[in-house]
């Protein structure tokens, strides 16, 4: 009975009903995500949405030293090791431990190529051999490839920059997080490759053949379809606060659409605090914090941890000490993993379009890319009265089949078309899970702000 009803909820078939249907006993408050009822919850509960990507940083890298009971990371189930040559079982093998770099000097590779090698142990893996199983992650070339990348470089220093993790008292401002609402155990990126693609696959549901930070987005080249422009379309307002500098354009600006269309909805960042204090905030505040190096905030290397957890500090207290904070969601993530090691390998994933990017490996070696695997595992965390407390969230279900399936960059395209009743942006959204079930019928009490971050005892 209750399955029958199910379908005609969802418009599933029966077995996917089946699957949602035992998903939902299991989920926080009893929803099954994409369900009637939990679609009029998540309406009624959430007014305003403020989305956050921060840069380049692994579950394992931020989260790794948290010791909370689910957590799935290095102190809880590691560590993990790599050898400083991947081909020889005699070289000096590197494991996982506590480093405390709030800057991490030298960039790990973030390439499409880079992260096969940091995956796979190989620049050009088989894409057969990947589908077939024969072939799997087992996440040992992240040291080699630090080594390749930054030629010269100590392995001791390469080992403790990729496979290094923070202390808890490093990262106050975040445990904080983990305790007070919900972690997402099992979220990954849209692709295995750099920051410009990730942000364009997350804000449209397709990285549209890009793998690499080309070109268009300096210019606003770019074409497809994204959340700003059907936002507007359907009179939802939204701004994108830039805290950029001026440094490049912010990710709305990637589109020619925006440019052409919408340019007074970037503002500066600034001017974020001003509309949180003052019950101003849009439908959809999309913020970008700034990049790259010393003294930004957006955790990229070599930019500061500790500056990272200042931002979302003011972000979160400005939105919780102001007169929206009852109806509003904030989703704090990351672009890709950077090139740090994280153990848990990236799921395969529905191509969003039929377009192929290729590239040349350090090896010389070519190598397509067919975008039908997700990049690596982020710290993502879902910030709202209405979520469950210091619960840890691991994998979703697919409505398009209602099988188990890890959550991505896409799931926010896909929680936000059933909160605006949105069409969905391409195949890959389709198949993302939701996470509308996380927000509960009840508000909760939550802190006025949270912890203050500190600088690091031997910060370089």
């Amino acid at each position: 009975m209750k399955t029958n009803i199910l379908v005609s909820l969802l418009g599933i078939s029966s077995s996917a009903a089946a699957a949602a249907v035992g998903s939902a006993s299991k989920t926080p408050f009893g929803y099954a995500s994409g369900s009637k009822e939990s679609i009029a919850n998540l309406k009624d509960k959430v007014e305003n949405v403020v989305w956050i990507l921060l840069e380049n940083r692994s579950f394992d890298n931020i989260l790794g030293g948290v010791k909370r009971k689910g957590l799935d990371n290095v102190v809880n189930n590691g560590p993990f090791c790599n050898r400083q040559d991947v081909s020889d079982a005699s070289s000096t093998k590197y494991c996982s431990f506590y480093k405390d770099f709030d800057s991490v000097k030298h960039d790990p590779d973030h390439s499409v190529t880079g992260y096969n090698m940091e995956l796979y142990g190989t620049y050009t893996p088989s894409d057969a051999a990947i589908h077939n199983g024969s072939l799997t992650v087992t996440a040992e070339g992240f040291l080699e490839q630090q080594l390749v990348h930054h030629k010269g470089l100590d392995p001791k220093t390469a080992a403790e920059e990729v496979l290094g993790y923070y202390s808890e008292d490093e990262i106050p401002t975040l445990v904080d997080l983990v305790d007070e609402f919900t972690t997402f155990n099992h979220w990954f990126s849209c692709v295995p490759g750099p920051t410009n693609p990730n942000r364009l696959c997350a804000i449209s549901g397709t990285a549209d053949g890009h793998g690499e930070n080309d070109n268009s987005f300096d210019v606003s080249g770019v074409d497809t379809s994204n959340i700003f422009q059907v936002a507007s379309e359907k009179g939802i307002s939204w701004k994108n606060y830039d805290g950029t500098n001026g440094a490049f354009l912010p990710d709305s600006l990637f589109f020619n659409w925006t440019a052409q269309n919408a340019k007074s909805n970037v503002v500066p960042l600034e001017n974020f605090y001003q509309d949180a204090y003052l019950g101003l905030l849009p439908q959809l505040s999309y913020i970008n914090p700034s990049c790259c190096d010393l003294d930004t905030n957006s955790m990229h290397p070599a930019g500061n941890v500790s500056f990272g957890q200042v931002l979302v500090k003011q972000v979160y207290d400005a939105i919780r000490t102001g007169p929206q904070w009852d109806k509003t969601l904030l989703l704090l993530t990351f672009d890709e993993t950077g090139g740090f090691f994280d153990h848990v390998a990236p799921p395969l994933a529905v191509r969003p379009d039929n377009k192929t990017y290729t590239e040349t490996a350090t090896d010389g070696e070519s190598y397509t890319f067919t975008f039908d695997r997700l990049g690596g595992r982020m710290p993502t965390w879902l910030i709202s009265p209405y979520t469950p407390k210091g619960h840890i969230e691991n994998d979703g279900i697919d409505p398009a089949t209602g099988k188990t399936a890890a959550y991505s960059a896409t799931s926010v395209l896909k929680t936000l078309g059933y909160l605006w009743d949105l069409e969905d942006f391409s195949p890959r959204v389709s198949h993302s899970p939701a996470f509308d079930h996380l927000i509960g019928p009840h508000k909760r009490s939550s802190p006025a702000t949270l912890a203050n971050p500190r600088t690091f005892p031997d910060a370089v």
